[in-house]
């Protein structure tokens, strides 16, 4: 689905993700793990060309989608973006939407005006984030009503409304109580049937639960990258395994 080649980033003159090689397969889910700072919600950033929003970012290499790359000159970043979503770590609901224009927001941007097919797409999605039967019956309610977890999930079902490929999660449970967090990391299951999924975590035990495989990166480096049970049970690095059993990060 995805394949990094060459891939370097900069900030200004610090060098963020150096030489990253990797494919991200269809239709599982991936995990990058490795303390702060080490290049791995960068490089996330860098797959839907995110990193451009932010003054003196540079790219050099390529990134292919199903092999063409994003970072072609005839390629526009806000189709990347519709082909690739993006989950942040705080839950971001547009303040003064409903919970309903909420998820039709980026359908409305992109020219659906048929109230019936918004309509659906709208409770298909909110069934995909597993929230639909929380929020069916105050669809029209602010969405700033909902908890930290609602939030979440509802910001997953926008993403899914605009129809990606690729969804990318960046610490979408850091701020979430543990019952949310379960909720985010069940829906993951049913959502790699349909979508790849790149999640960003520093928590060793989720990474573990939810992905099929994991990155682990050190100092914009990425060192390791297996099937997640090799990785946490019979890493190849010594620097990873300090890293999951606890020495360092």
């Amino acid at each position: 689905m995805i394949e990094a080649k060459n891939l370097n980033l900069w900030y200004g003159d610090f060098h963020a993700i150096k030489n990253i090689n990797m494919t991200l397969e269809k239709n599982k889910v991936t995990a990058f793990i490795g303390p702060s700072g080490c290049g791995k919600s960068t490089f996330l950033r860098a797959i839907n060309r995110m990193h451009e929003v932010i003054e003196g970012a540079r790219v050099d290499g390529e990134i292919l989608l199903e092999g063409q790359d994003i970072y072609a000159s005839d390629r526009d970043p806000v189709t990347v973006r519709q082909q690739v979503g993006m989950v942040f770590q705080k839950p971001n609901p547009f303040p003064t939407m409903s919970i309903y224009e909420n998820v039709a927001a980026g359908l409305r941007i992109n020219g659906f005006r048929d109230k019936k097919k918004i309509d659906e797409i709208v409770e298909r999605c909110l069934e995909q984030a597993g929230l639909w039967d929380e929020v069916k019956d105050r669809l029209n309610k602010n969405a700033m009503g909902l908890s930290g977890g609602q939030q979440q999930r509802l910001c997953i079902a926008r993403t899914l409304a605009v129809e990606p490929e690729v969804v990318l999660m960046d610490e979408p449970t850091s701020a979430l109580d543990p019952i949310s967090t379960q909720k985010v990391e069940e829906l993951l299951y049913e959502l790699k049937k349909k979508y790849t999924i790149v999640i960003v975590t520093h928590n060793m035990q989720q990474a573990a639960r939810v992905s099929d495989r994991t990155a682990f990166f050190l100092l914009g480096d990425m060192v390791e990258y297996d099937e997640t049970e090799t990785i946490f049970t019979n890493p190849q690095d010594k620097r990873t395994e300090d890293y999951i059993s606890g020495r360092f990060g």
